[in-house]
């Protein structure tokens, strides 16, 4: 006899009550089932569409959990969610049981015995289902009707809760993913102001003035360290999404078995390590923008899928049958010559076309003639804050030495340039007005000649100095000139102390007071 007791439902309802504020709340009610009704094996299935997925089982092989039951396919399961109530099938049904053979601590060819299914019904709709298996026949022939229906309810109830308290918690961290997304792009960059008055900064700063409100997916080309990644948050800051993240993914810095998880997501168990569902960036960057940086080091094998992404705005997170729709603004960037990639098989051409709808070139710091100075100025400035220094300048000698170099690493070897400059020159003057010279700006690959040259035109370029300076007692000086001065202005007042002190813009008993040290005073005559 395998009946269930009124104190066995009543542990079964505080069971469920516990199980749905814990972390494996799904295991929970899978235990709380076994604990109730004695069988060999509890499988917990949530429904979608017409297919059954494991999300907690007891007593059956682990690979269970990565199999999907089409229910048409399936007699028994059909005969499960065709009602409202629980079935058991008798031990010699012909049915196949989908679990044949997978019972833990038994020979994989055994048959199990016998089988029950109960649907979990809300509102009227399957949600799930809880199908219970043991080796030993007719185990559940006894258990009253009554009491399955109510622990089939109960169940239900559970696993809604449980459902809509995991949606929450993946709702909360894709919102905590976002904004450590969109602070790390925050925290980690100054703004988006493109510093430059040349004629190819004017032309790219109109170009990116004309395809930032559209949806257009651009592809930015450029040496490293022109600055694309400022020219990506440029487009972003002044396109319609600019209200949504920008999500920055750095293709090169992923491994490749990860690339496909990073940007489409993962379900629990879909692969080694996986140890919870994860939002992929295109979910973080829905409604915002996607910037793909190093779009050419994407290896052929994920290129498909992101293609697939990019044409119907719908991914699928690795493991899951489901397909999202998102709507994500694509802009990528590379320092190769895609177009080369594409004749010599690396990259795919469909993809590239994809990606170039409007190709953005950023010009080489050689190219943007007068730019060097405004940089300079841009990052000394930047430096001064951060140093803590009064002043921070350049000289003119330095900023000739910065103009003639040819700056192989562009933008960003210029600003590792001057924040060197700026700590040695902040050791040789550490208050005041603290000036980079050329001695400070080290790193340049240039002929020392010309170095040398432009730092002998800064030193005649200096004021001559005095070569012989007399010495002479500042102290005494100082005394001498006063007492003079005060012995004239009581002169001229006849030796009235307030007037003198007036001619000589001072308060009187101040001038009494000095008049005493410097050994001055006023009888019928000045004496000094």
């Amino acid at each position: 006899m395998n009946q269930v007791s009124n104190n066995a439902l009543l542990s079964f309802a505080l069971d469920l009550a516990s199980a749905v504020t814990q972390a494996n709340r799904f295991e929970q009610l899978v235990y709380a089932v076994r604990a109730t009704i004695n069988c060999d094996a509890v499988v917990l299935l949530i429904h979608h569409h017409g297919v059954l997925t494991p999300i907690a089982q007891r007593g059956l092989s682990e690979d269970l959990m990565g199999r999907r039951f089409t229910i048409t396919e399936h007699p028994r399961l059909k005969e499960i969610c065709a009602g409202h109530y629980p079935v058991r099938f008798p031990a010699d049904s012909p049915l196949p049981d989908p679990y044949d053979g997978m019972v833990l601590g038994h020979d994989e060819h055994l048959r199990v015995h016998s089988c029950m299914g109960v649907p979990l019904y809300l509102s009227g709709k399957l949600i799930g289902v809880v199908t219970l298996d043991s080796i030993t026949p007719n185990v559940f022939d006894d258990i009253d009707s009554r009491a399955l229906e109510i622990i089939g309810t109960m169940a239900a109830m559970t696993l809604n809760t449980a459902m809509l308290m995991e949606q929450l918690e993946t709702k909360s961290q894709r919102a905590e993913h976002a904004l450590q997304a969109m602070s790390e792009q925050a925290t980690s960059k100054n703004g988006h102001e493109m510093i430059g008055q040349s004629d190819v900064m004017k032309a790219l700063q109109q170009a990116i003035q004309l395809v930032a409100p559209s949806d257009f997916a651009i592809l930015i080309e450029g040496e490293t360290g022109v600055g694309k990644e400022l020219v990506a948050r440029s487009l972003h800051h002044a396109s319609h999404r600019s209200q949504s993240p920008m999500v920055y993914v750095n293709c090169a810095a992923i491994p490749q078995n990860l690339i496909e998880s990073e940007l489409f997501g993962h379900v629990k168990g879909a692969f080694t390590g996986a140890d919870r569902d994860r939002e992929g960036k295109f979910v973080l960057a829905d409604g915002g923008t996607l910037f793909l940086d190093e779009i050419g080091e994407l290896p052929l094998e994920v290129q498909g899928s992101l293609l697939r992404a990019i044409q119907n705005q719908e991914i699928q997170a690795v493991g899951k049958d489901e397909i999202r729709k998102v709507d994500v603004r694509i802009i990528a960037a590379t320092n190769r010559r895609l177009e080369q990639e594409v004749a010599e098989h690396r990259f795919r051409s469909d993809l590239f076309h994809r990606l170039s709808v409007f190709p953005i070139q950023v010009p080489a710091l050689k190219e943007r003639s007068g730019d060097v100075p405004l940089l300079a100025g841009y990052f000394a400035e930047s430096f001064r804050r951060k140093l803590g220094l009064q002043q921070l300048t350049l000289s003119a000698a330095a900023i000739s030495l910065l103009e003639a170099y040819h700056w192989p690493g562009n933008v960003r070897e210029l600003e590792h340039v001057i924040s060197r400059a700026a700590l040695f020159a902040k050791a040789d003057a550490p208050t005041g007005i603290t000036v980079i010279t050329p001695q400070h700006l080290t790193g340049l690959q240039i002929d020392p000649a010309y170095k040398n040259q432009i730092q002998k035109q800064e030193i005649d370029s200096e004021p001559p100095q005095e070569s012989f300076v007399e010495a002479i007692d500042l102290r005494a000086e100082t005394e001498r000139y006063q007492k003079d001065r005060i012995r004239r202005a009581l002169e001229a007042s006849g030796g009235n102390w307030s007037q003198a002190a007036r001619y000589l813009s001072m308060d009187r008993a101040n001038l009494a007071r000095l008049a005493k040290r410097l050994g001055i005073s006023v009888g019928k005559a000045i004496k000094s």
